[in-house]
């Protein structure tokens, strides 16, 4: 198996970029993830970019999921559109954890309902090696839809994103989406040589998928870690986290803010800070006080409005809004989201009204 681990031409951020050209520098996103004092309360929302959205469901009528992520001009509108309706605070980028693996050569596909499905799936030292090589100029189409989105936003940051190598891997080595991962976590244990192998591949695949976000002109980038909840600490530390640091390393250097966020993490929360981030995403199940309380309150929190609120009543879900901004406020920063992603189902009016509501509470 040949390295993924090719760098771009100057690994850093140009004069033109975003964050050093002062676009979005002082955005109340970017001051908050750094720990400031926003001039409003940031706000945006996991899986905007889509799925609820009937101009999403117009423009994607008759393309595949994974070919809507690689036309750079669909993707950038994909992108845009929940910043324009909703007026969130940042955008975030169109595309799908397995790009990475799709533009490497590796056969694998959405299927509707089922969800990311490989040709063959990777459960052998020889099926490790064999693996495809991502290259930097293999990135060009993401490159091209970040640019296009970045030229359209203004001041208003775009984050990149990239799935963290153990939820890439357990894809890879199930073939398809799993419930409880079974196979990724025998191979650390059977053959931790083989998972070493992959986690390490796969880090690679998603490093090199930030860093091209990122240079392209993405002002942060998050590391999701979707399928992380299915470990116990040790396993996590010894098998999973040495992988996530070693994808930030990709993208460390260029001083944008980094998120890590997992679902069902709650005791991995320091663990996953840990690998090296400057933000950590919160799911809905833990309560911000108590997760500023285990990161010892000197981390700047993401999170963390229950989705399956998102339907109630009107005075339900302004409530538990109200909430989760009183149980961030000890946070060094605070950034209004989901405790997961936007149910597909849901009325894009509520959002606009819950992004309207959180605007209209002054930061502390």
């Amino acid at each position: 198996m040949t390295s993924s681990s090719a760098v771009s031409p100057t690994g850093t951020l140009d004069a033109g970029h975003p964050l050093i050209d002062g676009r979005t520098a002082d955005s109340p996103l970017i001051t908050a993830y750094r720990g400031g004092k926003p001039s409003r309360r940031p706000v945006w929302f996991m899986r905007q970019a889509g799925r609820s959205l009937p101009e999403y469901l117009k423009v994607r009528e008759g393309v595949a999921m994974l070919d809507a992520c690689l036309r750079p001009e669909l993707a950038s509108e994909i992108t845009l559109q929940p910043v324009r309706r909703h007026d969130v605070d940042a955008a975030i980028f169109f595309s799908d954890i397995v790009i990475p693996l799709k533009l490497a050569g590796v056969g694998v596909d959405i299927v509707p309902g089922v969800g990311p499905v490989l040709d063959h799936p990777v459960r052998t030292a020889a099926d490790v090696a064999a693996l495809p090589t991502l290259t930097w100029e293999a990135l060009e189409p993401i490159r091209e839809a970040v640019r296009r989105t970045v030229a359209e936003l203004g001041s208003t940051p775009l984050i990149g994103f990239a799935g963290a190598p153990f939820t890439l891997a357990a894809y890879m080595v199930e073939g398809k989406p799993s419930r409880d991962h079974l196979g990724p976590r025998t191979m650390m244990h059977a053959d931790p040589e083989t998972w070493t192998a992959l986690a390490n591949w796969a880090a690679d695949a998603s490093g090199l998928f930030l860093q091209a976000q990122l240079e392209a002109g993405a002002s942060a980038a998050q590391l999701f870690d979707s399928w992380a909840g299915s470990l116990g600490l040790a396993d996590y530390e010894r098998f999973v986290a040495p992988a996530s640091a070693r994808a930030l390393d990709f993208v460390r250097h260029h001083g944008a803010p980094l998120i890590h966020f997992g679902t069902g993490t709650s005791e991995l929360l320091g663990a996953m800070y840990n690998v090296g981030v400057d933000v950590m995403g919160v799911d809905y199940r833990l309560p911000l006080d108590e997760a500023n309380r285990r990161l010892g309150g000197t981390v700047p929190l993401q999170g963390n409005i229950d989705p399956a609120l998102l339907p109630a009543p009107w005075d339900v879900l302004e409530a538990h809004v109200r909430d989760v901004i009183a149980a961030g406020s000890g946070a060094p920063g605070h950034v209004v989201n989901l405790g997961h992603g936007v149910p597909p189902e849901t009325d894009p009016d509520v959002l606009t009204r819950v992004v309207e509501l959180i605007h209209s509470i002054a930061p502390e």
